[in-house]
């Protein structure tokens, strides 16, 4: 479908329509993010005093696409780019505004797919997933107390800038009502077992020792906007007015085709080494509060707000578990053998650290013991090699030192300082990611079978 024809609105006519004063405009340089996950919903700022009152609402009747013979009109679609200008701080301009309506109709058009599949199912398991107006009132009521406001201020500050209520608060029902029916449709088929989590914190150890980035990014998938130069161009145009104080998470949130976009763009500590080399050479040399882009990829382009920046750990501290059979250095080489042999038999039978020392205690000669947390640079050699190759869990093969043979089991490890995530905040972080995977799947699935028709 060629979005350009959906409705005959020029960037003259619009910014006239808009006119209720530069409630979104900004002039401050680009700050910093808090170090924080950037969680807070979308900033709405405060209209002018004196602003002036908005033009009528000029509500007409013509038709800018069908979905499914479902109507989207052009009050719909200059709602909800008015609504987008304001939350996303971004002011228009005669460059800018094709890209605006652009993805005011694609979320109109994700918003109809979603709202219509959620009725279906509503019709069919006689179930209620839409927010009731109670529920409504309460999520917009936290979003208003995220911009220091009470509801009615948030309400006239939207109302100010020619918004209706009517229309951050449908947007706010489909977003409420696809969060609940994706939860209830995949979370029973997501399932988060230990070694995803041994996985997980591993990955977390590992990393710690290497030089992150705490980033937040904006994506322009290419496939969505109709090729590399015109992601290119849009990505352009969005860091022009970041420049001009656009807040970026309200950027990211409106958008941003990334997942991370629901989080105000925050993609959390990314970790050298494991980051596409084109984000981290970009990445590399940006002073925190920094802005880098357009960065392409295969898949779109990015733009990367550094929010901060750590050097790797210098120090790693493990736990170690240890069962051995005492021998001097110059024990015979049969009692080595035995001694080796018995220790492998014993490291064949434990599962993990959880039964190291009750196994080790039915093995005759064989004393077993709880070392301690020790950083690794202060482990004798030998020891060292063996622990720096084992994950969580894993115990070794039969070490010779000068004073026996032993066994070591790493039962945890991190960076020196740093305290390791949670199991449960792992296990929900993971469980998003799956579910966040599979929405997106069915929403193009959703798309790949509807009818929409531009008029």
């Amino acid at each position: 479908m060629n979005l350009a024809r959906f409705l005959p609105i020029g960037a003259l006519a619009l910014a006239a329509t808009i006119g209720a004063g530069p409630v979104w405009a900004q002039s401050t340089p680009l700050a910093a993010p808090p170090a924080a996950p950037v969680s807070s919903p979308l900033k709405v700022p405060a209209a002018p005093a004196a602003a002036p009152a908005p033009p009528p609402v000029q509500i007409d009747s013509h038709v800018a696409a069908m979905v499914n013979d479902e109507v989207i009109s052009t009050y719909d679609l200059r709602q909800r780019m008015l609504l987008l200008i304001v939350t996303s701080g971004v002011q228009p301009t005669e460059q800018n505004l094709p890209d605006i309506q652009r993805e005011a109709m694609r979320s109109l058009v994700d918003e109809r797919l979603q709202l219509q599949e959620i009725r279906r199912v509503e019709t069919k398991q006689k179930i209620h997933i839409q927010p009731t107006e109670k529920e409504l009132d309460e999520e917009l009521t936290d979003l208003a107390k995220s911009n220091n406001m009470k509801l009615d201020q948030l309400m006239r500050s939207l109302q100010a800038a020619g918004v209706q209520p009517s229309t951050m608060r449908e947007q706010m029902r489909v977003q409420m009502a696809w969060r609940r029916y994706m939860s209830g449709r995949f979370g029973s088929t997501v399932h988060i077992g230990d070694d995803q989590i041994k996985v997980s914190l591993q990955r977390f150890y590992t990393a710690a020792a290497k030089p992150q980035y705490l980033v937040s990014e904006v994506f322009i998938d290419s496939a969505r906007v109709g090729g590399i130069d015109a992601a290119t161009a849009g990505a352009q145009q969005l860091i022009a007015q970041l420049k001009q104080g656009a807040p970026f998470a309200a950027v990211a949130r409106q958008f941003s085709a990334a997942p991370t976009a629901a989080n105000g763009g925050d993609a959390g500590w990314m970790v050298s080494g494991d980051i596409p080399p084109t984000i981290e050479q970009a990445l590399e040399p940006l002073k925190p509060g920094e802005v880098a882009g357009p960065v392409a990829t295969s898949d779109g382009v990015y733009i990367l707000l550094l929010r901060d920046r750590r050097a790797g750990a210098s120090a790693t501290v493990v736990d170690l578990k240890q069962a051995a059979v005492a021998l001097p250095a110059d024990a015979p080489a049969d009692q080595v053998a035995a001694a080796n042999a018995s220790l492998e038999t014993l490291r064949h039978e434990v599962k993990g650290c959880a039964d190291f020392e009750a196994k080790a205690a039915k093995v005759h000669g064989v004393s077993a013991g709880d070392t301690g947390e020790t950083d690794v640079k202060e482990l004798s050699p030998e020891f060292r090699d063996a622990v720096d190759k084992l994950g969580l869990d894993q115990v070794s093969a039969p070490i010779r030192s000068k004073v026996g043979v032993h066994l070591v089991a790493v039962c945890a490890r991190h960076a020196g300082g740093l305290a390791a995530p949670s199991r449960e905040s792992i296990e929900d972080r993971l469980r998003g990611e799956q579910i966040s995977m599979l929405a997106k799947r069915f929403l193009r699935d959703l798309r790949n079978s509807a009818t929409i028709e531009a008029k």
